[in-house]
């Protein structure tokens, strides 16, 4: 009796552990620089309204930027490291991150932050509430919190992109694995997606649509006809590579719940957001956020603190680098 309880004790004790170690977000809080730099936050917002006063894009540029890192060693700042070794290009001169933006921001911001709390707030953290900052600018008030006390990395590899982050020619099943893999679930992976309602695409994501879906020269046929006339005027083929359109037309400047309206009417920009409609469950929740007024928004801030806890650096794990682009020395 007495070994057997000794045994479900370490059972217990074992799965706990366990569990604690998997919980990714256990040791981060919101109020975490409270006492260690309690500007952190204001001094981030002040830069960011300031920012996107000029540049309106820079909610969808910061977004793409944070999900891009979350995606790759989880949310350690990886993504804002310069290479340093030509053979060994960092992540973001991996293809997908070639386009992303706003990385002058985000060494303005740690730039403010270094001078007033050295050594104290890391990058990652910063592109967290930057992101969050200038997503929610037009709307004077959060859309959502963000948990802080993440450290950085020190390592950054382009090679590591490819199956991390999440493809705009991936089919639903390989969408949803990408999700999976980083803990995140079905309604994660719809709701996330919705992020498309701001920002743009270069033609190259999406022409495929157009000109050689299934390699026979066809278009897709789930493509609304009139909307894939609308892309092929904006991107002939040939298309130009600097060219960019909107992702959710009429409303690329506007983060609300229209890309679930143009999703139904199959205008989804990327074979990945017309995947979403390909798959039952995924397809009611692209309706139930669609007809919802306030659900997207509810359903959004949960989806981004889950995403914003991918494999976070905590305690003594990584380190607060003094300039966001290279690793201390």
């Amino acid at each position: 009796m007495r070994v057997g309880y000794t045994i479900f004790i370490l059972f217990v004790s074992l799965s706990l552990l366990g569990f604690l170690n998997g919980c990714n977000a256990h040791r981060l809080r919101y109020n975490f620089y409270k006492v260690t730099c309690p500007q952190a936050n204001q001094i981030v917002k002040r830069i960011i309204t300031n920012e996107t006063r000029t540049n309106p894009a820079l909610g969808a540029q910061l977004i793409r930027m944070q999900f891009h890192d979350c995606f790759v060693r989880g949310c350690d700042g990886s993504v804002l490291l310069d290479t340093v070794n030509n053979g060994s290009k960092a992540e973001k001169d991996a293809i997908p991150n070639r386009s992303l933006k706003g990385f002058d921001v985000i060494d303005d911001i740690k730039n403010a932050i270094e001078k007033v709390c050295p050594n104290v707030v890391s990058c990652a953290d910063i592109l967290a509430l930057a992101a969050r900052d200038a997503v929610s600018a037009p709307f004077k008030r959060r859309l959502w919190n963000v948990a802080l006390g993440r450290r950085d990395g020190r390592i950054s590899l382009a090679s590591e992109t490819n199956g991390n982050i999440p493809s705009p020619f991936a089919d639903f099943t390989s969408l949803l694995q990408t999700f999976n893999n980083k803990t995140l679930d079905v309604n994660d992976l719809v709701v996330l997606s919705g992020a498309h309602t701001i920002g743009v695409a270069h033609c190259g994501t999406f022409s495929r649509r157009l000109y050689n879906f299934t390699g026979k020269g066809d278009a897709d046929p789930t493509l609304d006809p009139t909307y894939a006339d609308f892309l092929r005027k904006q991107c002939p083929n040939p298309a130009n590579p600097k060219t960019i359109v909107e992702m959710d037309p009429g409303s690329s400047r506007s983060f609300d719940k229209h890309y679930y309206h143009i999703l139904r009417q199959n205008k989804g920009l990327f074979i990945s957001d017309a995947a979403l409609l390909t798959n039952k469950e995924s397809e009611s929740i692209v309706i139930r956020l669609q007809r919802s007024r306030g659900l997207f928004f509810a359903a959004f801030a949960r989806s981004m603190r889950k995403m914003a806890a991918i494999d976070v650096l905590t305690g003594k794990d990584g380190e607060i680098r003094r300039n966001c682009r290279v690793v201390n020395p």
